[in-house]
């Protein structure tokens, strides 16, 4: 009679130490790969922290080159920045940061420039006729206090209508995050696209006027005034990055008086600060975006503050 059961046994017993085996190796693999994702993810956020430290330091040192702006100071060897968006770089021991100023009175106030202006800004953008119309009534539409609606615009019976129904305001808009409700407006024409700029980068809710101011306007805003043309541009931005005074009667010509009354060249006490932090500069950085009110007995004071924020200082066209 032949007995099967040592031999039996010893399979058995071999069967079980390989699956002890495979998941042992399972469990190791795994364990080193958690180790490593864990590993990469402590690294990332340390590498965001550190260039949100960075790109906060370059609001701080914004803020700081206002002032010396405001109180005719300067630090010896070094230019005064400008205030039209000009983005500065500055190294440091642990990385680099870039800081783009811009003085809210040289953008469009969506609360007091006349439409023609809005209207002439998403041209310039390069909004086709159709978009441009939508826009611009529907702009007029939700701040205005009555409910009768413009040709291409939208009172409270069309928002009403929609899957997620809300009325218009009717009142001033108090961010510009708040576009994102009128009708026509996409997040691409908000905030722009690779092969288009953002309408927010060209708009305030904090200059309180109707006028532009010529000393801080980026050229798109430029271009958006009533009777500007690229020659009288070319020439705004080359006086003022060299800093000298211009008759604006000379240089608009008989245009003068269809174009002072949208126009100025005084500045304002509110200024936004685009800043971003890199620890490589071949890598995307943590950027910030502060709306500042600087002067007065704090100093300075945040009226906006947005953080991580999509900044491209390539945006604007200085040339």
């Amino acid at each position: 009679m032949m007995r099967y059961g040592t031999g039996t046994q010893k399979g058995f017993v071999l069967i079980m130490v390989l699956w002890v085996l495979t998941v042992l190796t399972v469990m190791a693999i795994s364990l080193t790969y958690m180790t490593r994702v864990e590993s990469l993810a402590a690294l990332s956020f340390r590498k965001s922290v550190a260039m949100k430290f960075l790109a906060e330091a370059g609001v701080e040192r914004g803020v700081a080159e206002v002032l010396y702006r405001m109180r005719n100071l300067s630090v010896e060897g070094s230019e005064v920045w400008g205030v039209d968006g000009t983005p500065h770089v500055i190294e440091t021991d642990e990385g680099n940061y870039s800081v783009g100023i811009t003085d809210e009175s040289g953008k469009v106030d969506i609360n007091r420039t006349p439409e023609l202006i809005l209207r002439n800004l998403l041209g310039i953008l390069g909004h086709d006729l159709e978009v441009v119309d939508t826009i611009t009534d529907s702009v007029m539409d939700w701040k205005d206090a009555d409910d009768f609606y413009r040709l291409n615009g939208a009172e409270s019976d069309y928002y009403m209508s929609l899957p997620d129904p809300y009325a218009a305001k009717d009142a001033d808009f108090e961010t510009l995050e708040e576009l994102m409700l009128v009708k026509g407006v996409t997040p691409e024409i908000l905030h722009g696209e690779e092969d288009k700029k953002g309408l927010i980068d060209f708009l305030t809710v904090y200059s309180g006027t109707g006028k532009i101011n010529l000393n801080a306007a980026p050229r798109e805003v430029l271009m958006a005034i009533p009777g500007m043309s690229q020659e009288i541009a070319d020439v705004l931005i080359e006086t003022r990055q060299a800093g000298v005074v211009v008759d604006l009667k000379v240089l608009f010509g008989e245009n003068y008086a269809f174009m002072a009354p949208y126009t100025k060249l005084s500045g304002s006490d509110t200024y936004t600060f685009e800043t971003t932090g890199y620890l490589d500069p071949e890598e995307t950085g943590y950027g910030i975006r502060a709306v500042v009110k600087v002067g007065g007995a704090k100093g300075f004071n945040y009226l906006y503050y947005k953080s991580p924020a999509d900044i491209r200082h390539d945006r604007y066209d200085k040339s």
